[in-house]
C-alpha cells in the first residue's frame, strides 16, 4: 500500500517515521559496532594479547558496522530531503463549497430521455457527399475513371 503523501501532513506519515527511526537505530548499531571492535582491536594489540580471531575477524566486524552505519546516514539524509521537499510543495487551497438549500424549487435541470434520438440521413444528402459513386480511390482522389 502506497502512502499520499500529497494528501496528509508529512509528521503524520509512518513510512516516513519508520524511515526516520530505523535510520537513526542503523547508526546507533553501526557506530557502536565500528566502536567496539575497533577499541578491543586496539586494546588487544597493544597489550599484546591480540589474537586472530580480534585481529582479522574484528576487521570484518568494523567494515559491516561501517556500512549500517553508512545506510542510517544515508537514511537520515533522505528523511531530512523528504521534509524539505514536502515545505516546499504548496499546500492546497480548500475548496469553498456553498450550501445547499434544499428549500429552493428548481426545476431547470431535466432528465435526459431514455431513447436518443439519432437522425438518419436522407438520400439527397447521402447522394450529395458521396457525388454518386461508391466512394473508391479514384472518387476520393478525383480521378476520372472511364
Amino acid at each position: 500500500m502506497l502512502a499520499r503523501m500529497n494528501k496528509t501532513a508529512l509528521t503524520r506519515s509512518i513510512p516516513y517515521w519508520l524511515l526516520l527511526v530505523l535510520s537513526i537505530a542503523a547508526v546507533a548499531v553501526g557506530g557502536w559496532l565500528v566502536w567496539d571492535k575497533t577499541n578491543t582491536m586496539e586494546i588487544t594489540l597493544l597489550d599484546g594479547t591480540a589474537t586472530n580471531v580480534e585481529v582479522y575477524v574484528g576487521q570484518a566486524w568494523i567494515t559491516a558496522g561501517a556500512a549500517i552505519l553508512a545506510a542510517g546516514v544515508i537514511g537520515i539524509l533522505l528523511a531530512l530531503v523528504l521534509a524539505a521537499a514536502k515545505a516546499l510543495i504548496p499546500a492546497a487551497t480548500p475548496v469553498v463549497v456553498e450550501p445547499i438549500d434544499w428549500t429552493a424549487d428548481d426545476d431547470t435541470l431535466t432528465a435526459p430521455s431514455a431513447d436518443p434520438v439519432v437522425e438518419e440521413p436522407t438520400a439527397e444528402e447521402d447522394s450529395d457527399d458521396q457525388n454518386g459513386s461508391s466512394g473508391s480511390t479514384a472518387t476520393a482522389t478525383k480521378i476520372s475513371v472511364k
